[in-house]
This record gives structure tokens, C-alpha cells and sequence, in this order.
């Protein structure tokens, strides 16, 4: 079979598994345990939690023990059967236990199915910038199928979802242990320092006001992700309670409408060389933050009928606020890094924004909505979450550019152009 084929459909069922639950777990979560929001958020945090050190853990014992492939495959496994188990939970404390397993799963799998996929390739002579792109994209599209799935058989308040899921996590696990060997590259008494293996070198950068004041930004960015992930689809759903709104299509398929998002993803990652060349670096990562303001200021004001436009424009809007950070932000790390330190500089980037920005985001998020925005019926004040979320990336987009002191590379704009 086809390399590029058998790696297109590793990721479609890698980011179906997450696609299946990430954005409706709040459905379920607010619909059946009617738990608090504070409980919530602690369960989103996982997330960050795992992100934080799984995948520089996982990455050691590829790197010296283990085929790539074959510990993807078991961490699938291991994940199915943790999947499996949340719709027997019955109180937070243990839901949250059961989740971060599964994050502890799952996490470490999104840089091993690169490490897969980037071996594979160059074992065939296959060049990885040009043909890895195309294959990741797909990866999306599974998101985006997932989403429809559970949509379409009306599962998004449903445990189903994690059926769904723990079944794509089993199939994918299973399927990993016939993918192309990846084996470990290091010896078992290698030299290479824990501090080298677990990325640790790449902290000295925050000793360089610049790198510090990116890796903040990179911090509070990665918590405005997390509050869209947290309670997008959750917001959409409690307008059912709204007699005006209840037989709406935004309220029949609100994860529908949400994987707007996932395919505006796609088209912005095509116009990012252009707005790269023609306003650099900092000021692409600036329009990313300005649109998490659009993002969350038009869901304040939208709702599934007349406003439907808001909610469909807010998810379009999605998708610069998602891959401009994340894009550009990876490229001041690769052009700002010397080569011994690169790798572990990107790790530290994906760290602060899936990491300690997950964290916080989850965290503070449950504890705010809670405190402020949940009324005595433990209905939402939505209109008032938004209007926070909008002002919190308000903040952060006007002091951005007032700190971040950073001229773009020449070199990385003539590589732009030229490509």
C-alpha cells in the first residue's frame, strides 16, 4: 500500500479520536453530571497537564527503548480503554482521574505520529516539506468528520461520543503496529544528558527579553484557545433552553456549525506565506490576537437564528486566530535558535501554548465562569462570558506590539518571497 496513503489515514483517525469529544465533552458534561463549572475546567486542564511532560517523556523512551510505532500503537490502545471507561464514572474527582489518563494517552501521540510519519518518508526518499503538509491536512478532515459523526446521530450531549472514539482509538492502535519501523536512534547508554533529552537546554532562552516576552504571550494565547475548545459547542447548545431558538439548525447541529472552525483552519495555513511577506512576523502573531477578540465579541452578540451569521463568522475567524500564532510563532523559534537547541526551543513553544496555557485557560475559566457568570438556575451568562473572553485578548493584543521589540529575519523574508 501507498506510504503517503498509509500515513493520510493514520491521521485521520489520529485527530478523529479527538474530534469525536474534544468539543462536545461540555455538552455532556453540563447536560447529564450537572457538575460545576469550576469541576469543569479542572477537567479541561488535563489537557495542559499532560502536554506539559508526557511528550518529552514519551520522545526518551523512543528515542533510546522502543520502535516509535510500536509505543504509538500501545498509547492508542491504552487510550481506547480509558475512552471507554468515562461513561461509567459517576463523580467529578474520578471523571478527572479518568480524563488525564486518557490525555496522558493521547498527548504524546501528536508528536509521535510525526516522528512516525517523518521517518517513513525519508526511508523512501520522499521530501518531507513538500509532501507532509498535504498528508497532515487530513488530519483536520478527520477532526472535521468526527465533529459531523457525532452531530448527525445527534450524540454530542451522548456518551456515545466516547464510544466512537475509544473504537477509532482501538482501530488506530492496532493499525500503528503495521505501519513502517521507526526504531530508536539512540543507544540505551547514550551520552546525551536528561537535560539535552527532556528539552530543559532550551530554557536558558528565557534569559533573553525577547524570547521571555514571546513565551508569555505564547502562555496567554494558548489559554484564549482553550476557553473556544472548553465551551464553544456547550454555549450553542444552552440556547435550546430559549424557546425562540430551540428547533434552530444552530441548536439541531451546534458541532456542525463548530467545524467551520476546522476548515477555516485549512484555508488561512494557505494565506499565511502572503501575510507573512507582506506584514512579517510580529505583526501576523498581532492580527491573530485581534481576531480571538472578533472571535469571542461576535459570539457574545450571536445567537442560532438572525445572528447565526455572528456564530458562523466568529468560527471563520477561528481559523487566523488559530494557525497565525501557531505558524508564526514557529518561525521566530526556527529563525531566532541556534541549531543545537532548535528542537527543543519548538518543544518549549508547544509547551507554554498546549501546556501551562491550557492549564491556566482551564483552570482560571471554570473558576471565573462559576464565580461570575453562572446564575441560580446554574444557567450561563453567556453574553458576559464572551464579553470577558473579547476583552482578555483586547488586553493582550494592545500590549503586544508595545513590548515585543523584534525586526523580521531578511533571510526568512526571502525565503517567503521565493517560495
Amino acid at each position: 500500500m501507498n506510504i503517503k496513503f498509509r500515513l493520510i489515514l493514520m491521521n485521520f483517525m489520529q485527530f478523529f479520536i479527538w474530534g469525536a469529544w474534544l468539543l462536545t465533552i461540555g455538552a455532556y458534561w453540563f447536560q447529564n453530571k450537572h457538575w460545576s463549572g469550576a469541576q469543569f475546567g479542572a477537567i479541561f486542564s488535563t489537557m495542559g497537564i499532560s502536554a506539559i511532560f508526557m511528550p518529552a517523556l514519551t520522545g526518551i523512551i523512543a528515542d533510546r527503548f522502543i520502535n516509535a510505532e510500536k509505543l504509538y500503537g500501545i498509547l492508542h490502545i491504552l487510550g481506547a480503554a480509558t475512552l471507554f471507561c468515562i461513561p461509567l464514572v459517576t463523580n467529578p474527582a474520578t471523571f478527572f482521574w479518568v480524563i488525564l489518563l486518557n490525555m496522558v494517552f493521547y498527548m504524546p501521540t501528536l508528536s509521535l505520529s510525526i516522528t512516525v510519519a517523518y521517518s517513513a518518508l525519508k526511508r523512501d526518499n520522499i521530501d518531507v516539506v513538500k509532501f507532509y503538509p498535504p498528508i497532515r491536512i487530513w488530519g483536520t478532515i478527520g477532526f472535521i468528520v468526527a465533529l459531523w459523526v457525532v452531530s448527525l446521530t445527534h450524540n454530542e450531549t451522548s456518551a456515545n461520543q466516547f464510544y466512537i472514539a475509544s473504537s477509532f482509538s482501538l482501530l488506530l492502535g492496532l493499525y500503528a503496529f503495521s505501519l513502517p519501523k521507526c526504531p530508536p536512534l539512540l543507544d540505551k547508554k547514550s551520552s546525551r544528558s536528561v537535560v539535552d533529552s527532556l528539552g530543559l537546554n532550551a530554557f536558558t532562552l528565557f534569559k533573553t527579553p525577547k524570547f521571555a516576552i514571546f513565551f508569555a504571550f505564547s502562555l496567554l494565547l494558548g489559554a484564549a484557545l482553550q476557553l473556544t475548545n472548553a465551551y464553544g459547542d456547550t454555549y450553542i447548545q444552552d440556547f435550546k433552553n430559549i424557546a425562540m431558538y430551540k428547533d434552530s439548525i444552530g441548536v439541531k447541529y451546534p458541532a456542525i456549525i463548530m467545524s467551520i472552525s476546522q476548515f477555516s483552519e485549512t484555508f488561512f495555513i494557505i494565506t499565511i506565506p502572503f501575510f507573512l511577506r507582506r506584514f512579517g512576523i510580529k505583526y501576523v502573531m498581532l492580527f491573530s490576537m485581534i481576531a480571538w477578540v472578533l472571535r469571542f465579541g461576535l459570539f457574545a452578540f450571536g445567537n442560532p437564528a438572525d445572528g447565526l451569521w455572528m456564530i458562523v463568522l466568529s468560527c471563520i475567524v477561528y481559523g487566523m486566530a488559530f494557525d497565525f500564532f501557531n505558524i508564526s510563532g514557529s518561525l521566530f523559534v526556527e529563525t531566532q535558535t541556534s541549531p543545537e537547541i532548535r528542537g527543543s526551543a519548538q518543544g518549549l513553544f508547544m509547551m507554554m501554548v498546549n501546556g501551562f496555557g491550557a492549564f491556566f485557560g482551564s483552570i482560571l475559566s471554570g473558576i471565573i465562569i462559576d464565580k461570575f457568570f453562572t446564575l441560580a438556575d446554574h444557567s450561563k451568562n453567556w453574553h458576559g462570558i464572551w464579553l470577558t473572553f473579547a476583552g482578555y485578548a483586547l488586553v493582550i493584543a494592545i500590549i503586544f506590539p508595545f513590548v515585543f521589540r523584534y525586526n523580521d529575519n531578511p533571510a526568512l523574508k526571502k525565503a517567503i518571497i521565493n517560495s
